[in-house]
């Protein structure tokens, strides 16, 4: 087993910046679902707590509205039904209904076929009578609307799509089984940050004998009388192999490394006309003193909430945002020097299928967040700054080779789901195999984890002989 990597260290997304004595987690930093790495581990014959410290997060993440009000998103039922009757007393009882629905979806979206191929037509159409039954047909917003009427509780219940690169006024309402998978697993955080759980990864490939190539960029790969037999690298190199299995973007995969003649579904009018979920801008920043009352996981919503996301999903940057707030230090301090905080925070904005020239608006647009975190949950901090660095859509593109520079692939829309994405075995390619964000299930790390349980459903055994 040879693994690829463009970039000159591990990880992708996961990838780690260190500057001026801090650690900055590249990408995800909220991981649920911790009985999937557990799994993988058994599987490696490890256990995780040997190698990964994952620690629970609480609140889930602390929900500020542009008029002050705070609303805690935990896993404690008491907390939640408290915090519900504090905005809403006649909203507490459709709540519990929409965390009874949310479990209903979780057991038929995640435990029955988050990891199961979706090969042929016949996939889909099997399933169709549950997606009717759970109303998949809703969008994330319509379906919490039906069971809550405050507008801020409708907002706190339908913004996690946004986690997974969808619209909660667009996404298929499968995507509200994330409340039940919270609340029955939580949300947690590894000590070191991310990149503990990617070095933990590096231990059960090097334990299997498998090797990791760093600054090794795949430039196509070679397809003959319709079968994968190896990838070309960026120097020229050609590897042979009977099996190819793709974690680059699966839009990229098919627009730029395999051949046009070997694509019937995925042609380049398909690929260009799909849709795509939005952009990020990322702002890694360190301060030289700490914010003890800033959570580890704050959203920050803005002014508007369907009409921002009209603009960010329509390809217009909006003049004003709504904010991800990462705070790393207030679970695990060392990742910062002593006495400081380490932070990102993150703006969904459109991908690149905008006009945006961000060479020219990235620091504008950093100036304007800073003045916002300012004036709300981090007083005084354009004086407290000590160390900076920006990511854009044109960042991901460039360096993840994200199509469109958008962050999660394919918004993850009704017809976009399931057999409609990308398949895990290739419907293209006899041999080459997809895994990641941009094939089924989907986007976060839940689903990553997951796309890698599809395949090791349906990619050949070498040992086995299957």
């Amino acid at each position: 087993m040879t693994i690829l990597e463009r970039l000159d260290q591990p990880g992708g997304r996961a990838r780690v910046f260190e500057q001026d004595g801090f650690t900055f987690d590249a990408g995800p930093t909220v991981i649920t679902a911790p009985f999937l790495f557990e799994e993988l581990w058994e599987l490696c014959g490890r256990r995780l707590e040997d190698d990964v410290d994952l620690r629970a997060v609480h609140p889930f993440y602390r929900i500020r509205f542009d008029d002050g009000d705070v609303f805690d998103y935990s896993g404690d039922a008491d907390l939640m039904r408290r915090e519900i009757r504090r905005f809403s007393p006649e909203d507490e009882a459709g709540y519990e209904r929409f965390l009874a629905m949310s479990e209903r979806i979780f057991a038929t979206g995640f435990t029955r076929l988050g990891h199961v191929p979706f090969d042929s037509a016949w996939d889909m159409a099997r399933i169709v009578p549950d997606m009717v039954r759970l109303q998949s047909q809703l969008t994330v917003y319509r379906l919490v609307s039906k069971f809550v009427r405050h507008p801020k509780l409708r907002q706190v219940l339908s913004f996690h799509p946004l986690l997974v690169g969808g619209n909660p006024f667009a996404t298929t309402s499968i995507y509200t089984l994330i409340a039940y998978l919270e609340r029955e697993w939580g949300v947690h955080f590894p000590i070191g940050g991310t990149g503990a759980l990617v070095r933990g990864l590096l231990g059960l490939i090097d334990g299997l004998g498998g090797e990791l190539r760093l600054n090794a960029e795949v430039t196509g790969i070679v397809v003959e009388e319709g079968r994968a037999r190896g990838v070309k690298l960026a120097d020229g190199e050609t590897i042979e192999a009977d099996v190819v299995v793709s974690n680059a973007d699966s839009a990229w995969t098919y627009r730029y490394l395999v051949p046009a003649s070997a694509r019937r579904r995925w042609t380049d009018r398909k690929l260009e006309t799909a849709r795509y979920s939005m952009g990020l801008f990322v702002w890694y920043f360190g301060t030289r003193r700490t914010y003890p009352d800033v959570a580890h996981h704050s959203i920050l919503l803005g002014p508007r909430y369907r009409e921002l996301l009209d603009d960010i999903f329509g390809a217009r940057l909006a003049p004003d945002f709504s904010l991800y707030l990462h705070r790393p230090t207030a679970t695990d301090p060392s990742l910062a020097p002593q006495g400081m905080d380490a932070f990102y925070v993150l703006s969904p904005v459109p991908n690149l299928e905008a006009d945006v020239d961000w060479t020219e608006r990235a620091e504008p647009y950093r100036r304007a967040i800073e003045a916002h975190l300012s004036d709300t949950v981090l007083p005084g901090l354009k004086d407290e700054i000590v160390t900076s660095r920006v990511m854009t859509p044109l960042d991901f593109r460039d360096e993840l080779l994200a199509f469109r520079g958008a962050a999660f692939s394919f918004e993850p829309i009704l017809r976009q789901s399931a057999w409609f994405r990308p398949h895990n075995r290739s419907e293209e390619v006899q041999g080459l195999y997809l895994v990641g964000a941009g094939t089924h299930p989907g986007a976060g790390v839940p689903g990553v984890l997951s796309s890698a349980r599809v395949l090791d459903a349906v990619v050949p055994d070498p040992v086995a002989g299957r």
